[in-house]
């Protein structure tokens, strides 16, 4: 079976992390066919929203210790691995498309981390989450050094990465981690209402979003100057026409990606 299973609900894309039998721990080929799926859906211009979830009873427990233990990889095999990480998470962030984590399971490590990544999450409320990293010598990847104090404030950023608790779902949504707890057995249909939801939106200025929303740097005035230049990009468009007609309507808009 492949590593990562892709099923189409209308304009929304769920992408299933695949490897059951090992939690959905993470491989080198698990990394590749999420890549190869993001870029597709990117590509597609009838798709206007992404979720991920895992496959049974876990959204992903991060790395395969048992491989790593058993592999004695030389340097540059390290670093393939490691940069294949980062760019998952990269793609996620950087997509034009929302990307919503249905995390139906235990999260924890690199899986915790590709979560983290997502917009928006939905997350089982019995769901054991933990970042193990520095208790088993290793570090964190996927860019949580950023986003984790943007969610939860810095102070318990610290807390959470130095000292590895673990912690439920319904404790990640008290923190900020995520926006929803649910039973596991209704994280997938709320993370696809949500998408739904998302997918309803201008695909323009949805994307737009996104970008503005990074954990990056920047000062108010490039603030003011980037969240200027998208708006200057969304004014014109078929969509923001039709936007303004629906208002004006009293209707539903309904939204081309023009």
């Amino acid at each position: 079976m492949p590593t990562v299973l892709e099923a189409r609900h209308d304009r929304v894309l769920v992408l299933t992390l695949n490897r059951p039998d090992r939690l959905n721990a993470v491989s080198e080929e698990l990394y590749e066919r999420l890549l190869a799926a993001l870029a597709g859906a990117a590509a597609d211009s009838a798709l206007r929203a992404v979720v991920i979830t895992g496959a049974e009873r876990a959204f992903c427990v991060g790395a395969d210790l048992k491989t790593h233990g058993e592999d004695a990889r030389a340097d540059d095999a390290r670093r393939a691995y490691v940069e294949l990480g980062q760019r998952a998470a990269n793609a996620i962030v950087s997509s034009r498309l929302p990307v919503i984590a249905a995390i139906n399971g235990h999260a924890i490590g690199a899986g915790l981390e590709l979560a983290l990544a997502c917009d928006l999450g939905v997350v089982a409320s019995a769901a054991k989450l933990r970042f193990p990293e520095l208790g088993l010598g290793t570090f964190v990847g996927g860019g949580v050094t950023a986003t984790l104090p943007a969610r939860v404030g810095l102070a318990t950023a610290r807390d959470l990465l130095l000292r590895c608790p673990f912690f439920s779902g319904d404790r990640a949504v008290e923190l900020g981690l995520f926006g929803t707890a649910r039973p596991a057995n209704e994280v997938l249909d709320h993370a696809l209402a949500i998408a739904d939801e998302v997918a309803s939106k201008a695909p323009r200025s949805v994307a737009h979003l996104k970008q503005l929303l990074r954990p990056v740097p920047r000062t108010f005035d490039e603030t003011l100057a980037a969240e200027a230049a998208a708006l200057l990009d969304c004014m014109g468009t078929a969509d923001w026409r039709e936007g303004v007609a629906a208002f004006a309507e009293r209707r539903e808009p309904q939204f081309r990606g023009e």
